[in-house]
């Protein structure tokens, strides 16, 4: 995800799609019907529009993430010969709903809904981040949210007030930049349609981080104090941070999603590039001033509020997979890059994500 500043928001503008970031650091044992509720509350309701303006948006979004599919599965050579699902437009309010729905059910398998007042705080703190998502986030492939039409797993959200925001603030051709949003967003779609078994590695690696009784005082201090006289090398920044604080097991299950999250927006910000320049007549613009708003400064409670949910990150994420699928697809062929999808055995250890040839020496 990168965000872009807007008159209006704290931060508004995000394309991102596998979007691991935020259910990550989320507590399992929460009030998703408070979060719901308590987030829709607080949001901001988005740009000004006429009511003509919303609905030529939203109709031009499902043409646009219908069309895109095709130069997305060529040009990625996945998901041939499956069906092409519809997009959902929402605006903040909508997207907070779905995330409600979803996130629960990746985080835990509990069926029943969870009680009482830690929970509800708990919804309460979630609510907050929803609300702030809600205004940077144009649009989000969610692989365990059903279908209304299909009854299967995976829907694709675009987030109009967002979109439309953000194509304002930037000056680019609004039926351009819809179109280059839905490359990235279809192409999260075919990397989860093509390579089901993604989403319950997704899973599964989420419930490692909530795996285990939760540490005392004193572990962590030892843990803290272990790594300064051992005189390893650590990770620097949150990274670094999530090292000390989890367990070997927690971290091996948070450096998997991490990779993965690297992978996946990578290969989405190595499509567009590839699809855009023979789709969108101007992408070089939208290319340049997107670019320019992810690298461009942030005010202080900026700077704090994307440090605390992992948004700088995330944005790292982009830079390095993008430059570890460009080296991949530069050396071997997409064909042979696709060698990548077949298990989690094949997806690129930590190491590799700035060593793309180790990955290629190892795997090909």
């Amino acid at each position: 995800m990168e965000t872009v500043t807007t008159s209006e928001d704290v931060e508004a503008g995000d394309v991102g799609e596998g979007d691991v970031d935020a259910r990550e650091s989320l507590p399992v044992d929460i009030d998703w019907a408070t979060a719901a509720s308590v987030g829709k509350r607080v949001a901001r309701p988005g740009p000004r529009v006429t009511r003509y303006t919303s609905e030529q948006a939203r109709i031009e979004l499902i043409d646009a993430a219908v069309r895109a599919e095709g130069p997305v599965r060529e040009v990625t050579g996945l998901a041939d010969g499956l069906r092409v699902p519809s997009a959902r437009v929402v605006d903040r309010a909508g997207w907070i709903d779905a995330a409600a729905h979803s996130m629960p059910a990746m985080l835990t398998d509990k069926t029943e809904p969870a009680t009482g007042w830690s929970s509800k705080i708990a919804g309460a703190q979630t609510g907050g981040m929803l609300a702030f998502l809600s205004s940077a986030i144009l649009g989000q492939y969610d692989p365990f949210s059903l279908d209304s039409e299909t009854e299967e797993p995976g829907v694709l959200l675009l987030v109009a007030p967002n979109i439309i925001g953000v194509e304002r603030q930037l000056r680019v051709v609004p039926s351009d930049f819809r179109y280059w949003v839905c490359l990235h967003e279809v192409t999260h779609r075919v990397q989860f349609s093509a390579n089901p078994w993604i989403a319950g590695y997704m899973r599964d690696n989420v419930a490692g981080l909530a795996d285990g009784d939760e540490d005392s005082v004193t572990q962590l201090l030892t843990r803290v104090t272990e790594s300064l006289r051992s005189g390893k090398p650590r990770e620097k920044g949150m990274i670094g941070v999530m090292q000390l604080l989890q367990s070997p097991e927690q971290f091996a299950a948070f450096e998997r999603m991490l990779v993965l999250g690297t992978l996946l927006e990578g290969h989405a910000d190595h499509v567009m590039d590839a699809v855009g320049p023979a789709h969108v007549p101007t992408v070089d613009s939208i290319r340049k001033a997107f670019d320019a708003r992810r690298s461009g400064p942030k005010n202080p409670l900026q700077r704090l509020i994307r440090a605390l949910i992992g948004m700088d990150a995330k944005i790292a994420q982009y830079v390095r997979g993008k430059a570890f699928v460009d080296e991949v697809v530069e050396t071997v062929g997409m064909e042979r890059f696709n060698t990548i999808w077949t298990s989690p055995e094949t997806l690129p250890l930590a190491s590799e994500i700035d060593e793309p040839s180790a990955w290629i020496a190892r795997v090909l």
